[in-house]
């Protein structure tokens, strides 16, 4: 039984009503004041509580999908090894072509935690999209993370077969999975409504966790001497998402987006990686990486660990290191959450050739609901500030007619966004 599967909640459960049947049926012989009756009373009581607190657990576990196994449960993590690096081709409008061979980045993975989600697209790809459940191989570290990767319907229609698509990246929070992407967050459905509407160009999403080593929160963080969690996102995602599928080429069709500690690593990444990521959303962020109970050590000892730690604090950066030409957007709510100074001081320290568009909606919490509300807004912005088509190879079949490329705004940019809205509507304009 897999852990985050019904039957081992049902199972739990029923051994939790069965041990509190026994419990009652026992306590009248355990009444007595002798020692081994008051072992025994105490012993009873524990594994009744325990055998509880395990099927409340796991019935959280599998809404939420913290651990998606039982060995991530106890560390035990994947680390199956990669010993053939060769690209699988630009992929078609079918399965995705090659993804079964021995050695690819991409390959397919079960579908028991997508077949749980509600609202995904179904019937013909070309005219709802689709998502696929797949894990991914990190060339470079090692990783194996599971992802799901949403489709959008043009991506299987004839006249865009030439066509390389735009990226927006997810992130979890911790430690979440791509299980509250798909399911609570509904990025994906949230997305293909969008599109179809026409408020959002054709855009392939991809859902993947950051807690490549559950259980330990690296925060997108390179550990010395551990996992290497920034090199899997910054390198070795694109490289597999690249073998596998049509997306972009330059790093203008490439976005990252993520909720609580998924979107400070967006945050992160934006400005770290420059070259790879152009577009950030995040909603409830922290903008500085810190030690605490669940990270470990990130940073290391020695010389150069203050070094490492200033490196992610991002208003750090913003006063010592040159300002990255990204745009990025924020979410946090006036009241109900705890980061709102935080946020304006970010929003206030950003300056040209960075530019920074906010969310800030009156009420709202740390959870679901409210980040939800901000999803609409905060993928349209995003959309926007992608660039789609990219395809070299439109130049050599002068015929095929492309749709047209979204444009930037301009540098310093700073709006506000509607959260909850259909659109991204600025409200203020100015150079920093």
């Amino acid at each position: 039984m897999g852990l985050t599967s019904e039957t081992t909640v049902y199972v739990l459960a029923a051994v939790a009503a069965g041990c509190v049947a026994l419990l009652v049926w026992v306590w009248p012989r355990l009444a007595s004041a002798g020692l081994w009756q008051v072992l025994g009373r105490l012993a009873a009581i524990g594994v009744t509580q325990v055998t509880i607190l395990a099927a409340f657990a796991c019935a959280l576990n599998s809404s939420y999908q913290f651990f998606g196994s039982w060995g991530e449960l106890f560390g035990n993590v994947d680390t199956a090894p990669v010993d053939l690096t060769q690209a699988v081709g630009d992929g078609g409008p079918g399965p995705i072509d090659g993804v079964s061979a021995k050695g690819a980045l991409i390959q397919p993975a079960g579908n028991e935690q997508l077949s749980r989600v509600s609202g995904l697209p179904t019937g013909p790809a070309a005219v709802n999209g689709r998502v696929e459940s797949v894990r991914v191989i990190g060339r470079r570290t090692g990783v194996v993370d599971p992802a799901f990767v949403y489709l959008p319907p043009q991506y299987f229609q004839k006249a865009y077969q030439l066509q390389r698509f735009p990226v927006i990246v997810a992130l979890s929070g911790y430690p979440g999975s791509i299980f509250n992407l798909a399911q609570h967050l509904r990025v994906s459905q949230i997305a293909g409504q969008l599109q179809k509407s026409g408020r959002m160009q054709p855009t392939i999403v991809v859902m993947i966790r950051p807690t490549v080593a559950p259980p330990r929160d690296t925060e997108c963080v390179d550990v010395p001497g551990g996992p290497q969690t920034e090199t899997f996102l910054a390198q070795d995602l694109p490289d597999a998402l690249r073998s596998a599928y049509r997306v972009g080429h330059d790093a203008n069709a490439w976005g990252v987006m993520g909720y609580s500690s998924g979107g400070s690593c967006s945050l992160q990444l934006a400005m770290r990686d420059p070259h790879v990521y152009t577009t950030a959303a995040a909603l409830s962020p922290d903008y500085k990486v810190k030690d605490d109970p669940t990270t470990g050590n990130l940073f290391g000892n020695g010389p150069d660990r203050v070094k490492r730690v200033n490196e992610h604090d991002l208003m750090w950066r913003l006063q010592h290191l040159p300002v990255p030409p990204v745009s990025v957007l924020v979410a946090e709510s006036k009241h109900g959450e705890r980061g709102y100074a935080q946020t304006v001081a970010f929003i206030k320290a950003v300056k040209a050739p960075m530019r920074v568009a906010s969310i800030l909606p009156e009420q709202g919490s740390h959870n679901f609901p409210t980040w939800v509300r901000e999803m609409p807004a905060a993928l349209t912005w995003m959309n926007q500030q992608l660039t789609f088509p990219q395809d070299l190879a439109i130049r050599h079949h002068p015929k095929q007619k492309a749709p047209a490329a979204t444009g930037r705004p301009a540098p310093g940019h700073t709006s506000n966004v509607r959260a909850g809205g259909p659109e991204p509507t600025p409200t203020e304009a100015k150079r920093r």
